[in-house]
């Protein structure tokens, strides 16, 4: 089977950081993302946008209430999420996780980051050598695209 991954971008209330996420995705050749927890602008423009990019790129775009309904709905084999704050596992250039079967890569899109529960719920993993947040978007920068070169 062909390792699949799926970027997902959770709690979010910023139009910009939905749509530069489904830029960013698209972009470097990811064809789904998943947005859970969507509320504000976020809900009311960010996800049409994001929609509109999908769709003209041939893409998909999946929103859902919450991250337990994706863990539900996509059954993936592995779920990473993305925290400095409880990272147990650091990716670099060189340091990245095998990727076997689906797996969720999650991206908190806001401030504070995951919660302790959410966290628990995969692997915690962060970009080593970074001593700060750096935000969604440059965090998935780095990430995907080393997931994607498998590094």
């Amino acid at each position: 089977m062909k390792p699949e991954i799926i970027p997902l971008l959770h709690n979010v209330s910023s139009v910009q950081r939905v749509v530069d996420m489904a830029r960013l995705v698209y972009a470097l050749g990811y064809d789904k993302l998943v947005v859970t927890k969507a509320y504000g602008g976020a809900a009311q423009s960010g996800v049409p946008e994001a929609m509109r990019l999908a769709l003209k790129e041939g893409k998909s775009l999946i929103v859902l209430p919450d991250l337990p309904d994706a863990l539900e709905l996509l059954k993936p084999d592995t779920l990473l999420i993305v925290s400095r704050d409880y990272a147990s596992h650091l990716i670099a250039p060189g340091r990245v996780p095998r990727i076997e079967g689906r797996t969720i890569v999650a991206f908190s899109g806001s401030e504070p980051d995951f919660t302790v529960e959410e966290a628990r719920r995969g692997t915690p993993v962060y970009i080593e050598g970074v001593p700060g947040r750096l935000g969604p978007i440059a965090e998935a920068s780095i990430i995907l695209y080393l997931l994607g070169r498998g590094e």
